[in-house]
């Protein structure tokens, strides 16, 4: 039979259609291409060219390998020999929290009380309609002798309203005698919880509030509106986005902050992936685990999931409020108490385990981080579930003998590099001294011992969210003259490569998410940042100098530095 010319060339017009049309539904949404890019990925730690489409990277390699997938509509994005990496995840924030920041006074970078006072006195100026004047971000170490503050030295700039500001590790309330008063604190008020009303000697509360005690004042903080905690996630978002943040693990949840995040999933605005850990204390009951098992099958999506709980196990050392195995140093009459009894820490982590939930213990003593291995262990023995990922949040000090218990158990070391910024360590070795402070942030030694390690910035518990300033602090703890800089001890830095790796795929592990982000392959969310500098060719002192210069969140630009 033979085939007639037209048919032959209706059937190849139709060859041609078909060939494009498939190569266009298949062809990639975005290229980034032409540089250096780190992948977290052992296997293949480098490649060229990176190729997505939709929310998820179809081919990672060279521009060879990306090549087919680039159709007429794919953006190119050049990278002219810049590095490119995975989206950091920051494994513990307080997100919301922090984002209020940005309507509050801020004196993270006060030097001293007088630094302090002024920037106090200047946000009361430039806010005269704000009935209470809150804030956060004082250090210890700005105070006499590395002291508390007082209610005078706000008194002092600021007495017409009320004010309370948190410190920088939230564990520690300052007020003024306004907001004392309004809320009822004077020499006769008791206080019994975990924490302390800070008094002189005449038994007058002084205006320091330790843990527990900062709810006398701030539950007479007016609320904070809807519409105001929405718009404050939007500049955090944005904010995150211009560190290269692209995961968080929140740490201290509810299910009204869920809420927060699930409207804006639902209107297209949330450009992070979000992981919520509800907190619960040693009143929590079979149904406070069920509420949040129920908010943990409510949001399941890879945008924002529930799935954790958080205890506090103890408070920190610059107050006292850390739990220890030995007495302070320079407080020897107490050695802190912990916010659990062994018995009730063991019951509450079980029951939170047999619900299906992961287990965040806050603990920074040597004693608190043992009773949380106690508890994991007991739940461990009682539940027998085979990856319950425990994790312990912050281990600022850790008795040897503890250290291999990491590995047998499988618990996550939780920690951040930016804690150990030595321009916050005065108080804290001193309250410890020098031998347990050699023990202190022991990141090398887990590490070595076979620990999971994971990196974050505990913000607004800490003196800044940036990653860079905390991958600094990682890499950087050395000696001069064979003396410790600030105090810290150089054998626990760690390497370039595991303080990225406990940014990026030990984060995406610790939230059970390793199969879909913290790496640059096939499959994985196209969570990608572009810096202007490799930190793996950056000098180690300039480590806290990088910038991001692109954030391509699920595929798409949400950042880029603006151009001069």
């Amino acid at each position: 039979m033979r085939i007639s010319p037209s048919t032959i060339r209706f059937c190849f017009l139709i060859f041609l259609i078909s060939t494009t049309v498939f190569a266009q539904k298949n062809s990639a949404d975005l290229i980034v291409t032409s540089g250096r890019i780190w992948t977290a990925n052992a296997g293949q730690p480098y490649v060229s060219s990176v190729a997505i489409r939709g929310d998820r990277i179809v081919a990672a390699g060279d521009a060879r390998v990306t090549a087919k997938y680039r159709g007429t509509k794919t953006k190119i994005v050049d990278l002219g020999g810049r590095f490119a990496m995975p989206g950091i995840n920051d494994s513990h924030i307080h997100f919301l929290s922090g984002s209020l920041g940005a309507f509050q006074v801020d004196l993270t970078d006060a030097k001293s009380l007088s630094d302090a006072q002024k920037m106090i006195r200047k946000f009361a100026d430039e806010n005269p309609d704000a009935k209470w004047i809150t804030g956060f971000g004082w250090q210890y170490t700005i105070f006499p002798n590395g002291g508390l503050p007082t209610r005078e030295g706000i008194d002092a700039v600021v007495n017409d309203r009320p004010v309370f500001i948190r410190a920088y590790d939230g564990h520690t309330g300052w007020a003024n005698s306004k907001a004392l008063e309004i809320a009822g604190v004077d020499e006769k008020t008791e206080f019994t919880g975990f924490g302390e009303i800070v008094r002189d000697s005449r038994n007058g509360p002084t205006g320091a509030l330790k843990e527990g005690a900062m709810g006398l004042v701030s539950s007479h903080l007016p609320p904070v509106s809807r519409a105001t905690q929405l718009e404050a996630l939007r500049r955090g978002m944005t904010n995150a986005a211009s560190l290269g943040i692209t995961s968080i693990q929140n740490a201290s949840g509810n299910a009204a902050e869920a809420e927060l995040y699930d409207e804006l999933l639902k209107n297209g605005e949330l450009s992070l992936r979000v992981s919520l850990a509800f907190g619960i204390n040693a009143g929590a009951t079979e149904s406070t685990i069920d509420g949040v098992a129920a908010a943990a099958k409510k949001y399941s999506s890879p945008m924002l999931r529930v799935g954790a709980v958080k205890i506090l196990v103890d408070g920190v050392i610059e107050s006292h409020t850390a739990a220890m195995l030995a007495p302070y140093s320079n407080k020897p009459e107490t050695s802190g108490t912990p916010t659990f009894t062994q018995e009730r820490l063991n019951n509450v982590v079980a029951m939170a385990d047999k619900a299906g939930l992961q287990v965040y213990i806050h603990a920074i003593g040597d004693r608190g981080v043992r009773m949380a291995l106690d508890a994991f262990e007991n739940a461990i023995k009682v539940n027998g579930r085979p990856d319950s990922r425990f994790r312990i949040e912050h281990i600022e000090t850790i008795d040897p003998a503890d250290v291999p218990r990491f590995k047998q158990l499988g618990v996550i070391a939780s920690m951040e590099p930016i804690h150990a910024d030595p321009a916050t360590i005065g108080v804290w070795s001193a309250a410890i001294g020098p031998v347990r402070s050699s023990r202190g942030f022991a990141w090398r030694t887990l590490e070595n011992a076979g620990a999971k390690l994971i990196f974050s910035s505990d913000y607004p518990a800490s003196i800044s969210m940036s990653p860079w300033r905390g991958l600094h602090s990682a890499v950087n703890r050395q000696t001069k003259d064979g003396v410790p800089v600030g105090g810290w001890y150089p054998q626990n830095r760690v390497s370039v490569l595991s303080a990225l790796t406990a940014y990026t795929a030990g984060g995406a592990y610790a939230s059970f998410e390793e199969k879909t982000k913290g790496r640059i392959s096939a499959g994985m969310f196209a969570d990608i940042i572009v810096l202007d500098r490799d930190p793996f060719k950056t000098r180690a002192s300039d480590l806290h100098k990088i910038s991001v210069m692109k954030t391509i969140f699920g595929g798409r630009v949400v950042y880029e530095i603006p151009k001069k």
